[in-house]
């Protein structure tokens, strides 16, 4: 090698540009979080603790949590719960969609009404509107719709309103819808004003506009708090004891602890049915986020992007020329 070679770059390597000086490359050096690393340790110390001191308290009685399980009236109980917050929940859905189109509406009456309906839900415990729901069918036993001062109309009887059952999802779902609304309203309205304008000028009616360009669009901000709901439905069925309904999960692990004398045994197998359940509930969640967010990347852009190093973009022209601009 002659000494004129020296000064040449490699082979296969790109020469610095004309002016500049070749810079030697950054060492990075790890930062050091000591005290993160402490309390990481002992918060798992402290974990690790808790879950060998309860291994060995008799108080929790692990002999009655495995005995009780898969108790044939816990799995049919769960089995109730799991019934209760599907249809109350469906019916909350639905509803709450009626509420969310009623609270856009220009029409103030209308507009008015959704307000009231919000305002008297969202303001009263659950607990207190299912004991007003099970006492519902004392107060009317029957309801009368037609001509006032006359008999020309038609009677409906409430008896039905009698079942525990359906009280539960009756109060379930309409405490439900008055959260939905606002879920929904939220969504509806996160989707530009712009898209239902295109939609128009495409020539889509109302209905295939929502169908195809705002509700799919609402659908990324209306799931995540959706499924928080649908979970938080599922543990707020153990406040249908109010009704009085006793054949939920909470009620029959309940009823098991007052005869057997053992409730913390019990609390704790209702704790894993509960968990269970909010497991699957979230895994759910996660495959409709993610099928709902498809198109929409939440991924920042790579260090390497022009955007952020300032580079600026080139583009071989038609003539195999480089132009180059600003992005």
């Amino acid at each position: 090698m002659t000494l004129g070679d020296q000064d040449r770059p490699a082979t296969g390597t790109t020469p610095p540009p004309a002016g500049t000086t070749q810079s030697e490359p950054i060492k990075a050096i790890k930062l050091r979080h000591p005290w993160r690393i402490f309390f990481a340790a002992v918060l798992i110390l402290l974990l690790i603790w808790f879950v060998v001191d309860a291994s060995q308290r008799e108080a929790y009685g692990w002999a009655s949590v495995g005995k009780y399980i898969f108790d044939r009236r816990i799995s049919a109980a769960a089995l109730v719960t799991l019934q209760l917050t599907i249809y109350s929940m469906i019916i909350g859905v639905v509803l709450g969609l009626c509420l969310a189109v009623m609270r856009l509406s220009p029409n103030p009456v209308v507009k008015s009404i959704a307000w009231l309906y919000l305002w008297i839900f969202r303001g009263t415990p659950v607990y207190v509107q299912l004991v007003f729901w099970g006492l519902f069918s004392l107060i009317y036993p029957h309801i009368f719709l037609g001509v006032p001062w006359t008999d020309i109309g038609v009677t409906f009887d409430l008896a039905f309103m009698q079942n525990a059952f359906v009280i539960a999802i009756v109060g379930l779902a309409l405490n439900e819808a008055a959260y939905m609304a606002e879920i929904v309203r939220a969504g509806l309205l996160s989707v530009d004003a712009g898209q239902e304008e295109a939609a128009t000028a495409l020539g889509m009616s109302w209905g295939q506009t929502m169908v195809r360009i705002v509700i799919p669009q609402a659908m990324r901000v209306i799931i995540p708090p959706t499924g928080n709901e649908v979970i938080s439905m599922l543990k707020t069925t153990s406040l249908v004891a109010a009704i009085p309904l006793t054949t939920d999960l909470y009620g029959v692990a309940r009823d098991i602890s007052a005869v057997t004398f053992t409730p913390i045994p019990l609390l704790i197998v209702a704790s894993i049915w509960y968990l269970f359940f909010t497991s699957i509930l979230m895994v759910g969640q996660y495959f409709l986020e993610r099928r709902f967010s498809r198109g929409v990347s939440a991924r920042r852009p790579d260090r390497g992007d022009g955007a952020l190093t300032g580079a600026v973009p080139v583009v071989e022209g038609p003539a195999g020329n480089e132009v180059g601009g600003k992005g």
